[in-house]
């Protein structure tokens, strides 16, 4: 097999086994404190904070926007639940967190709103992400569970509101780009013929050649629906299709109309639908086994995993909603540099089952001692 990638496929799993690789080696070389965690969680908090801000504020002034909340609204739910998860360890010791509890839940209402007004599926992951995260604390700290009935109803009372104040935003401002109901009435004008293809269309492994936008010179499989960031591509001169322009309208077709569930299906085939879901499924059962044993360890006075079991927290609880959002909603939650974002949190997720050591060992006159 040539080193150099021949479809999107085989880059994704190139640069998905260089990014596993270089964070498993980060979490098992470098001290991994609470404190570092969590002044590196505010830190990004404040970034992602002031990153979203500017970005519907260039909204509003017609300066155009960038949609950072689509790659980067996991990583923010990452910092604010590592944060959060920070903080009751710390209540736990004694410290005084009043002070940082409130910088935190103003950082967070403000992301909820900067991010929310900028795309209706970043607020669906962010109130998914919140209730995954206490769900994840709570259970670490052995805390009564408080998913009940009633908070479920309160979370979903939340998330409507939401959406309710943005649709009457997009009346009184008279921006449409604000409307949930526009996006609902995309969707039921233009999913039901990508649905259509897919459907008709896909295979074990990949879909019908010539079935993609590129017709004859369409393979029949990784035809760039689902890829990473073109950026990339373009960066190392690879001569893979590429959508762009105009084009992206076609990749809109399945890219942004569709959830990831017949994203991945169309160009990779059932197979890879299949991997995609397993790979989900075991990274999760990995983060949750791994927070048993810090859970096991912190509960034994061994402090020395408090800022892995914090950060693991946040990365899982980031990965869940993320991976949800992006099978069952929107592809476009686990496509392009958001792609990218879902890589990277599953090697946070992963890398904390890798426990490296070193051992010295010398070789003398073939001698092994």
């Amino acid at each position: 097999m040539p080193f150099i990638a021949q479809n999107h496929f085989q880059f994704i799993l190139e640069v998905g086994a260089i990014i596993f690789a270089g964070v498993m080696f980060t979490i098992n070389l470098v001290p991994i404190s609470l404190s570092v965690v969590t002044f590196l969680a505010l830190f990004l908090s404040a970034g992602f904070t002031l990153l979203f801000g500017v970005d519907i504020a260039m909204l509003f002034l017609n300066f155009g926007q960038n949609e950072f909340t689509a790659p980067f609204g996991p990583l923010a739910l990452l910092a604010i639940i590592t944060a959060l998860a920070s903080l009751k360890i710390m209540e736990e010791s004694g410290v005084n967190i009043e002070g940082l509890r409130k910088i935190v839940f103003g950082m967070l209402v403000f992301i909820t709103i900067f991010g929310g007004l900028m795309h209706r599926s970043f607020l669906l992951l962010w109130i998914l992400g919140l209730l995954v995260g206490y769900f994840l604390i709570s259970k670490s700290f052995r805390e009564k569970t408080f998913l009940t009935i009633r908070t479920v109803a309160i979370f979903l009372g939340v998330g409507a509101a939401g959406f309710a104040a943005l649709e009457l935003l997009s009346w009184i401002l008279n921006m449409p780009i604000f409307s949930p109901l526009l996006r609902i009435e995309r969707l039921e004008i233009n999913s039901l013929g990508s649905l259509k293809n897919v459907l008709q269309n896909t295979l074990l492994i990949g879909h019908t050649p010539g079935s993609a936008y590129w017709g004859p010179q369409d393979t029949g499989f990784a035809s760039g629906y689902v890829s990473l960031p073109m950026s990339m591509i373009l960066l190392f001169g690879l001569p893979f299709p590429l959508f762009y322009g105009l084009l992206v309208t076609k990749k809109d077709a399945i890219d942004y109309m569709l959830p990831g569930l017949f994203g991945y299906s169309f160009d990779f085939g059932y197979l890879g639908l299949i991997c995609l879901v397993g790979f989900v499924l075991g990274v999760i059962f990995i983060g949750l086994t791994m927070l048993k044993k810090y859970r096991e360890k912190r509960e034994k006075n061994n402090k020395k995993y408090l800022g892995k079991e914090v950060l693991l927290i946040g990365s899982l609880t980031a990965f869940i909603a993320q991976a949800v959002v992006g099978i069952f909603v929107f592809n476009r939650s686990i496509n392009g540099m958001a792609l990218l974002t879902f890589i990277f949190l599953a090697a946070l997720v992963v890398g904390h089952v890798v426990s490296l050591k070193r051992n010295w060992i010398i070789f003398y006159n073939n001698d092994f001692y």
